[in-house]
């Protein structure tokens, strides 16, 4: 490991360490002020400015993951690694966190709410946690294979394989939301309320059901049969 790559590790660990604290604080200050007596489903309607404020809280945490990985990066391959990197520390760390200064989650299979775009997203705290082990194994092999002066580029039918998986998986964690959400308004009518608050209050009235296992473990097979490709290729170059 060359000195540029192992001081990359470290500074960029850090720094993702530094974000999950951070979030991990907002979130604690968001559920003194929601849920005094504990966070459990279902969810407590936010205020329109608290509710687009967390919404660009979210994309704001993704352009600082982005740029951190624009600069560390020297090509598309290398940013696309560090922004895995950074982004799994950072999500592993923010969970690490919440039970360090809250005693949340009470388990792995404590239900959480992962994401709000372009849905909400919901699952297992372990759900997310298996990602986030996923993207580090494929951003380490990139970075093993670049000090080696491997070409790290991935082609398109990589590419076109991973994100088939990313959608699957993307689809399991809104699954059992959306279908609530779908069991009352179809998508042709959930337009259809200027200024009427049934859908938000039907919406917060969530309690997670089932998550769809099957779905998700098929869209990781298939994330993790574009990290194998990816592997073979690669090491068939040395």
């Amino acid at each position: 490991m060359t000195v540029r790559l192992r001081s990359l590790i470290i500074s960029i660990t850090l720094f993702a360490i530094g974000m999950a604290f951070l979030e991990s604080a907002v979130v604690i200050y968001i559920r003194e002020l929601l849920y005094p007596e504990g966070f459990s489903f279902p969810l407590e309607i936010m205020e329109g400015s608290l509710a687009i404020t967390e919404i660009l809280r979210e994309v704001a945490t993704i352009i600082m993951l982005l740029t951190v990985a624009i600069i560390a990066g020297r090509s598309f391959s290398t940013r696309f690694a560090w922004f895995l990197y950074s982004f799994a520390v950072w999500d592993i760390f923010y969970y690490v966190f919440l039970k360090v200064l809250i005693g949340w989650p009470e388990s792995l299979l404590t239900w959480d709410v992962l994401f709000l775009i372009p849905v909400t997203w919901t699952g297992p705290v372990i759900s997310p946690l298996i990602e986030c082990f996923i993207m580090i194994a494929l951003a380490a092999m990139i970075f093993y294979y670049s000090e080696k002066k491997t070409n790290t580029r991935i082609n398109l039918r990589e590419w076109i394989i991973m994100i088939a998986g990313a959608v699957i998986v993307i689809v399991a964690f809104s699954w059992d939301y959306s279908g609530y959400i779908l069991e009352r308004y179809s998508i042709s009518n959930i337009w259809n309320f200027p200024g009427n608050n049934s859908l938000l209050e039907y919406a917060t009235a969530y309690v997670p059901r089932k998550f769809n296992w099957w779905l998700y473990s098929l869209g990781n097979f298939v994330i993790v049969s574009a990290v194998y490709l990816i592997y073979r290729r690669f090491s068939e170059r040395n």
